[in-house]
């Protein structure tokens, strides 16, 4: 099996992805408890003894809930940047300082036979980043929690065989919908959330020869529905030419089940 990933659990109340390839095994964020976390991992059979390390986006709790169970149940190390460190304290338990990397924003670090290339993201937390994934010539590109998806985040993961994008809200749902304005105005800021819409435009200028899959992530439970995300964001794709008669599909996510084990080939 060459490089193989699975969203775990994609949504506002947790969020996991799972990445691996021969020799290396790595979870990015563990956003649901650590019981919730080994059923994920059953799903798609793989044993979170195996795991070589868990990296993190940003310490919102949807993204670190289980993160300090996982890491002392299973003794793995733990890679974020200095500042998601600092916000963590306090949230995450107690983890030894042999389980403490630091992974720093906009540089690349290898593990295994997988390079990983962090990004910076706009959104409201300490030092949010996300991650690029690269093996054997193979791209995949993690991309959510984010208010807007800037130039210099298009060219960092432009052409990947595989996205992880997010589509948090339709904008008519969150403007007619419960949540408070202040609420309603920090999704749709800057430094909050991507809609469907314009997940579907950024798609447009990054998706490349390559692009066979992409997930669409991180949906409002209040605020979107997977039928709709998809509509929205293939329509879109469609009147750009991008749906035509090539091999390129569209896949949901779940915040309780996990997506089968995709092989990029």
């Amino acid at each position: 099996m060459t490089l193989h990933f699975s969203v775990l659990a994609s949504g506002s109340s947790g969020n996991a992805f799972y990445i691996g390839s021969d020799k290396q095994k790595l979870l990015v964020d563990a956003g649901l408890s650590g019981k919730q976390m080994e059923n994920l991992f059953n799903q798609i059979d793989i044993n979170p003894n195996d795991l070589d390390g868990i990296l993190v986006t940003h310490e919102h709790s949807d993204h670190i809930k289980g993160l300090g169970i996982l890491a002392r149940r299973y003794q793995l190390p733990i890679y974020a940047n200095e500042k998601t460190w600092k916000a963590m304290e306090g949230k995450i338990g107690d983890v030894k300082l042999g389980q403490r990397f630091m992974f720093h924003m906009e540089t690349t670090q290898t593990f295994g036979d997988i390079d990983v290339e962090s990004f910076g993201v706009s959104h409201d937390a300490a030092e949010p980043m996300f991650y690029v994934f690269h093996h054997n010539g193979k791209k995949v590109a993690l991309v959510t929690d984010l208010g807007y998806v800037s130039e210099r985040i298009k060219k960092t993961v432009e052409n990947a065989d595989a996205y992880i994008f997010e589509a948090n809200h339709d904008i008519s749902m969150l403007r007619m919908g419960r949540y408070p304005w202040n609420v309603k105005r920090r999704i749709l800021g800057d430094l909050g959330h991507v809609s469907n819409e314009d997940c579907a435009l950024a798609l447009t200028d990054i998706i490349g020869n390559k692009t066979k899959r992409i997930y669409l992530a991180h949906l409002s439970q209040d605020n979107n529905m997977k039928d709709l995300a998809r509509m929205s964001v293939s329509q879109i794709l469609e009147e750009r030419g991008f749906m035509g008669n090539t091999s390129l599909e569209l896949y949901d996510t779940d915040p309780k089940q996990a997506t089968p084990l995709y092989e990029v080939s």
